[in-house]
């Protein structure tokens, strides 16, 4: 069953054949305005683009700026002089994900991360589970691209887990600041979906 509604000059609704949308249909069916209450936004970021949002004590965001010429693009990823953490290089890999994939939660208790990100879009979220941290339980999402590349330090004992949310292949490295132990792997995991962690991957599209 199909039904026409024409729109009226004074935005009154008709159904084909001249009865008002707004009166029950003699089966049943009614056709109504839904009420919906707009919700004025919050700012976000600072005229300069640095979000507002307080972020977790010890997480830190370097935002990389790429260099091109004809030939492609050069970007730094991590440099001693900028002074963002005090342990020096011991140990690199790569990750990828596939398009939809996610990985986490997992947390350190003997190390710090320094992660890059390379190609793809990468949504990563971050968790304080510290005891003496003064951001206990704060929660932090960021978003990184090729186009917005960042190295990020995450500290010992915060939770974190990433999902690519592009339609490519996503990459990005990893600089800890201790060799990966295959004996004895620092490393301690939740599902993704816990009682501890106020946060779902599966959130919908948008808002």
């Amino acid at each position: 069953m199909v039904l026409k509604v024409l729109l009226m000059r004074d935005g009154s609704r008709l159904l084909a054949g001249g009865r008002d949308a707004r009166r029950p249909h003699s089966g049943g069916l009614s056709v109504s305005r839904a009420t919906v209450t707009p919700r004025k936004d919050e700012p976000t970021v600072t005229p300069d683009g640095e979000p507002l949002e307080p972020r977790i004590e010890g997480l830190v965001v370097r935002w990389a700026r790429g260099i091109e010429d004809k030939r492609g693009e050069i970007v730094e990823i991590y440099r001693p002089s900028w002074g963002l953490h005090p342990d020096p290089l011991a140990y690199v890999y790569q990750s990828s994900l596939h398009p939809g994939a996610i990985k986490g939660w997992v947390c350190h208790r003997l190390q710090d991360d320094r992660l890059f990100m390379i190609t793809g879009a990468l949504r990563w979220a971050f968790f304080d589970d510290r005891p003496e941290s003064p951001t206990r339980a704060r929660l932090n999402v960021i978003t990184f691209s090729e186009r917005n590349r960042a190295l990020v330090i995450v500290p010992r004992g915060v939770y974190h887990a990433v999902e690519n949310v592009g339609a490519d292949l996503a990459i990005f490295i990893n600089l800890p600041t201790r060799p990966y132990d295959h004996g004895d792997p620092d490393k301690y995991r939740l599902p993704l979906k816990n009682d501890l962690i106020p946060f779902d991957f599966d959130d919908g599209p948008g808002w």
